[in-house]
């Protein structure tokens, strides 16, 4: 079991992660769910979208990421995944998304079916299929 004054944090594993991050290295997982999903309204804004919609329409996610758009598949759905805490523990949760999310090697959900799988520090997080470059760390840091 982790400390309750652990924080969670996204790490940034390939470049295209990073861009997702606004050229940071990393992210921390400070509310719970913490929502993770592809930005699709906007054709031409920067890698890392935060509080895009602005206050026009609600916001899905905490984090958004940008697929290029010379991709021909995405990997990223609009709703992807969501990071859970639970009685000091810390939960993946794959909200449904069409290609799923590769926690340390194992397929979690796809084809609209959701998942959960409990997240252990160090799991590498695909987002989306196997050939996606959107790949996170899991880590955990004393506050």
């Amino acid at each position: 079991m982790i400390s309750s004054s652990s924080v969670a944090t996204l790490v940034a594993v390939t470049k295209e992660a990073e861009r997702a991050l606004g050229g940071k290295s990393e992210v921390r997982v400070t509310q719970f769910p913490f929502k993770v999903g592809r930005e699709s309204r906007v054709s031409n804004a920067p890698p890392h979208v935060v509080e895009l919609r602005l206050g026009v329409a609600p916001q899905l996610n905490d984090v958004y990421l940008l697929e290029p758009q010379e991709s021909d598949l995405w990997h990223i759905s609009r709703e992807h995944f969501a990071i859970e805490r639970a009685d000091g523990l810390f939960f993946l949760v794959d909200r449904g998304s069409v290609c799923g999310t590769i926690v340390a090697g194992r397929q979690i959900g796809g084809d609209r079916t959701g998942g959960r799988v409990e997240l252990r520090i160090g799991d590498e997080i695909k987002v989306g299929t196997d050939g996606s470059r959107y790949v996170f760390r899991f880590e955990i840091v004393s506050s």
